[in-house]
């Protein structure tokens, strides 16, 4: 009897542990999921793709909170030069044409909130726009469905309803971290 009794106890740690530990991976693994976007979106913008007929077509995300975002193409509007460096596109999701593709969170992980590098208003925005143009890795962040600032860093918020939260961060140089150690 005494051995059954351990041999439970010891079941039943491992098994709520397991739970915990489950939770966790998968908010890590999302929050990696959306970095490795960014990271292919930097690597379509600053790649020689075209799209529509335009050339140097930049890409970029489109986040608002919640269990998606959108890879979009920045053709919108189109150049008004006819050289060959000069690119279509504002830096902002302007939907219609611009739509490549929509990436859905699972597990009921959200995308809470996104911080910026602004003093006056760094968190609590209601969209967020990363766009990469060739031939520049640098990418251009702006929020709110403005191009008036750009800002130089942005941090995701992302949350599991199960509790915890993971950081999402991307710069203006390009650098992209899938756990960052917190928001601003």
């Amino acid at each position: 009897m005494v051995v059954l009794a351990i041999i439970m106890a010891v079941s039943a740690v491992v098994i709520t542990s397991q739970g915990s530990f489950n939770k966790t991976l998968i908010l890590a693994n999302t929050a990696y999921d959306i970095a490795l976007t960014i990271r292919s979106t930097q690597s379509f913008g600053i790649g020689s793709r075209s799209r529509v007929s335009a050339i140097n077509t930049g890409y970029g995300v489109h986040i608002e909170e919640g269990n998606s975002f959108t890879f979009f193409a920045d053709t919108l509007p189109a150049a008004v030069c006819d050289r060959p460096d000069c690119n279509p596109g504002n830096y902002l999701y302007e939907g219609g044409g611009e739509f490549v593709n929509t990436y859905t969170l699972g597990n009921g992980i959200t995308i809470d909130d996104f911080c910026v590098d602004d003093e006056t208003r760094p968190c609590g925005h209601t969209s967020l726009d990363i766009v990469f143009v060739r031939p520049n890795p640098d990418a251009f962040i702006h929020a709110d469905g403005s191009s008036a600032a750009s800002y130089a860093r942005v941090c995701l918020v992302v949350v599991s309803p199960q509790g915890g939260e993971k950081y999402v961060s991307a710069s203006k140089s390009g650098q992209i971290i899938a756990n960052a150690p917190s928001c601003p």
